[in-house]
């Protein structure tokens, strides 16, 4: 009996150390192409992967060849006929614009996968805002564009198209848009991937497939 009451105690203690510890645990962080942690309010550059190769955009005989090695960028772009707010697109040759993310819980220094962020290019335009939002749909293309003009937090169903998340992907990451700071507002839940429109913009979309990032210190 005494045997049999120490194993019952002794499993209790073990499930509790057990529940515990998944309870406390905590997503994996994000960390950049230096093995650093990502923190938040910092300036990243978001580099896609592969990066581009020399040879598939200059002559070698040309004396711009090589400026490619800094690889590809995101950037932002006017689209359209409209001012503000700028697109969010994918050049080549140039690494890009700075980037800062900001997570759901702003107490928070480190940016974790699977977690709710806000992403902001920190070049000054003349839009107010260069935070990242979900565009309305273009029933033109069939898209869901990745545009700015969104806002830092403010959690809820009114920010819902500002919320991104960072999953990790292979040895990399990739981008999606799936908010789960309205528990109550559904939505949904796709990759943040590139659609090339007409005039040969590769311009962030919602697609079905990733695309692979890593995050680079500015």
């Amino acid at each position: 009996m005494k045997s049999t009451l120490l194993a019952f105690l002794f499993l209790s203690a073990l499930s509790s150390q057990l529940w515990l510890g998944a309870a406390d645990a905590s997503p994996e962080q994000v960390v950049d192409t230096s093995g650093k942690k990502l923190r938040a309010g910092a300036n990243y550059y978001i580099r896609p992967v592969p990066p581009a190769r020399c040879d598939e955009l200059y002559d070698p005989r040309s004396p711009e060849y090589g400026r490619c090695l800094i690889g590809n960028g995101f950037v932002l772009v006017r689209i359209g006929n409209k001012t503000c707010p700028l697109d969010v697109v994918v050049v080549e040759g140039f690494r890009g614009l700075a980037l800062t993310f900001t997570p759901v819980n702003p107490k928070k220094g480190v940016i974790r996968v699977n977690t709710d962020l806000n992403i902001n290019f920190t070049i000054q335009t003349s839009c107010p805002s260069n935070v990242w939002k979900l565009d309305d749909f273009d029933a033109s293309t069939g898209q869901w564009f990745v545009t700015t003009g969104g806002v830092v937090g403010n959690p809820g169903y009114e920010t819902i198209r500002n919320w991104f998340k960072i999953i990790k992907y292979d040895d990399d990451y990739k981008l999606v848009y799936c908010p789960s700071v309205c528990e109550n507002c559904g939505g949904l839940c796709k990759n943040v991937g590139v659609y090339v429109d007409t005039n040969g913009n590769r311009r962030l979309a919602l697609t079905n497939d990733p695309y692979k990032v890593q995050f680079q210190a500015a």
